[in-house]
């Protein structure tokens, strides 16, 4: 459904992790087995408080110190039991211990417990940390504590293991997605920063602005493919015309071939969906159209860099462009010095909100929310659909755009 997090995060296998987590690409590979149970107690009702946190492994960052304690409860597999009596908890269950997700993890529980503290809900909230291979002993010991809700798990692999092996859990708020689109089980919503969502929105936005005639750019990158997928499937639904799609390869060669194809006939509008190290290559050999990209293009970008993608369009989180017009203007920033990780700070704020709401013993069905990562609202399949801001790439800076889908 991530960012996975060091400060140094701009490259690299470790960038590559954090940001397949946060567009909701496959995590970890390894499916935990039933018997991985680590040591330690969980706590087992809505006074007994649990046991102190373990130290993080090494390289995790620490919480920054606004954010309000909270423990680590260390999973173990419950012993059999009659069904618990629910409390007002929320656990929040995370792979703090994973090497590949552990920052990413840390990153949304940040925001958690800072959107819990100023709520003065801080002592409501139990951390679970497990690592990737213990969300079965994480969400075991979630339900042997008779919590309200369980606000997790964060990867695509864990969810799926969840949902085939832990028919006795409590009421779930996933921060990711099923692969497959399957629906979710009873009494499970889904959260997450997949950028499916931001490739519709943008869909729409070229649709409002007359284009009829669009070409899809793109590298070979999964994630990449993905977005250009599905921008594709909402033109198609709305009655487009199938897009012409070409691949991006920085070889000069192919760069004239590309911009000589795009030229007999050029199209209304590009969708550009390249790393942003090729992004201002690639717009050079684009026709004069306008052009809408994938989400985080712009990460980590010069000014004199952006200006040469002036023009260009593309989804961002409120968070990270306007902090100050949200419901929670005034919350503190975590300054984790990367937008990827900023992006799972906010995923965390948001978390919270909607864990207030459905830990009531009866959740509300309707729910809108101005968040952190945009305008959430509840399905009928109980995920949460979540429109970004459009913005537009203007000498060298980055700016709201007038689009409006």
């Amino acid at each position: 459904m991530a960012p996975t997090l060091i400060p140094t995060l701009a490259r690299g296998a470790m960038e590559a992790a954090l940001v397949a987590l946060l567009l909701g690409a496959a995590a970890c590979t390894v499916t935990p087995p039933l018997s991985s149970a680590r040591g330690g107690a969980a706590t087992t009702g809505a006074t007994q408080q649990a046991p102190p946190a373990a130290p993080p492994p090494s390289g995790t960052p620490a919480t920054i110190a606004a954010a309000p304690a909270a423990p680590v409860i260390r999973p173990v597999a419950p012993p059999p039991s009659l069904a618990p009596t629910r409390t007002d908890t929320i656990a929040l269950i995370l792979p703090l211990e994973s090497p590949a997700y552990g920052r990413a993890a840390d990153a949304v529980k940040t925001g958690f417990l800072a959107a819990a503290g100023r709520a003065g809900s801080g002592s409501r909230v139990r951390v679970i940390g497990h690592g990737d291979d213990g969300v079965l002993p994480a969400f075991a010991a979630a339900e042997n504590a008779g919590v309200a809700l369980a606000v997790g798990p964060l990867t695509r692999d864990d969810l799926k293991t969840v949902i085939a092996m832990a028919p006795a859990r409590p009421r779930m708020l996933a921060l990711n997605q099923a692969d497959d689109g399957s629906p979710l089980p009873v009494d499970a919503y889904a959260l997450t920063l997949s950028f499916e969502t931001d490739a519709a929105l943008l869909a729409r936005v070229a649709r409002a602005d007359g284009a009829n005639a669009i070409a899809l750019v793109s590298s070979n990158a999964p994630l990449q493919q993905r977005f250009v997928a599905a921008f594709a499937a909402e033109w198609r639904r709305a009655g487009g015309s199938p897009p012409r799609e070409y691949r991006f390869d920085p070889d000069p060669e192919m760069l004239g071939l590309l911009r000589r194809e795009l030229a007999a006939p050029p199209p209304d509008a590009v969708v550009l969906a390249v790393d942003g190290d090729d992004a201002a290559l690639a717009k050079s050999f684009l026709p004069p159209r306008p052009v809408y990209a994938v989400s985080q293009i712009a990460d980590g970008l010069p000014p004199q860099v952006l200006r040469g993608l002036d023009g260009v369009r593309y989804v961002e989180i409120p968070w990270l462009v306007e902090p100050d017009g949200l419901p929670i203007a005034g919350m503190q920033h975590a300054n984790l010095g990367n937008p990827i990780l900023e992006r799972l700070y906010a995923l965390g704020l948001d978390a919270f909100a909607l864990a207030q709401m459905l830990a009531e013993p009866v959740p509300p069905e309707r729910i809108e929310l101005d968040g952190a990562t945009g305008h959430l609202s509840l399905t009928a399949a109980r995920t949460f659909a979540r429109e970004g801001r459009v913005m537009e790439i203007r000498d060298g800076r980055v700016q709201p755009s007038q689009a409006t889908p």
